[in-house]
């Protein structure tokens, strides 16, 4: 879960303890969604690089005001985008195999979005998973995809169809994905706990509240 502070156009992470339930989404019952306005109420910025944005929340705080409105929306995504992944995650941020990551305790931001990238590929793998491929002119990822309105309920079934429609207007319309690095994990044959670059979610310029994801 992750939004632009509409005040600072800040990233802002809300955190828990634990793991954010799906019931605090939108069409569940609670308060986030996409282009949705929220008031946190009190909250405690616990962040460290590369994660920030990180804010400690209380559920019972929330206030759903609003959504906003695709244009404003756009707006938003536009005004808090940079045309090069090193211009939101510094430096820090290299290439390692066919993605890209950031040590521990470096980098200048752990969320982001990206616009004007040349987007080659978008679809399911082999292996069941959603993919990207994209370049910046500098970086040529093939990430990860983890935005929620491209699976199933589980959280592990690719919407194929959706898959594919976004597919095949990503070449059609203006497109800002949201990035953001994972987690710190050691990834399976590494010896080292890394932040790894994704893609979070995707917006279309013809469509910024994602009316093509509606179930």
């Amino acid at each position: 879960m992750a939004g632009i502070d509409p005040a600072t156009g800040n990233h802002v992470r809300p955190v828990l303890a634990g793991r954010l339930s799906a019931g605090l989404l939108r069409k569940n019952g609670g308060a986030f969604e996409i282009g949705g306005l929220v008031d946190l109420g009190a909250v405690k910025l616990v962040g460290h690089q590369p994660e920030i944005e990180d804010h400690l929340f209380s559920v019972g705080n929330l206030l759903y005001v609003r959504r906003v409105t695709p244009d404003e929306l756009w707006d938003y995504l536009l005004r808090t985008s940079e045309k090069e992944l090193n211009g939101i995650f510094g430096p820090a941020l290299e290439k390692n195999g066919n993605g890209c990551i950031v040590g521990l305790n470096s980098g200048t931001a752990s969320l982001g979005n990206l616009r004007q990238a040349h987007i080659s590929d978008l679809g399911v793998n082999r292996f069941g998973k959603i993919r990207i491929c994209f370049s910046d002119g500098n970086f040529s990822p093939d990430l990860s995809v983890t935005d929620i309105r491209l699976y199933e309920d589980d959280h592990q079934t690719p919407r194929q169809e959706i898959v594919d429609a976004v597919s095949n207007r990503i070449s059609k319309t203006g497109v800002v994905l949201a990035v953001g690095l994972s987690r710190q994990f050691t990834k399976q044959g590494d010896t080292v706990a890394r932040h790894w670059l994704q893609v979070n979610n995707i917006h279309l310029e013809e469509d910024p509240l994602g009316e093509l994801f509606a179930y």
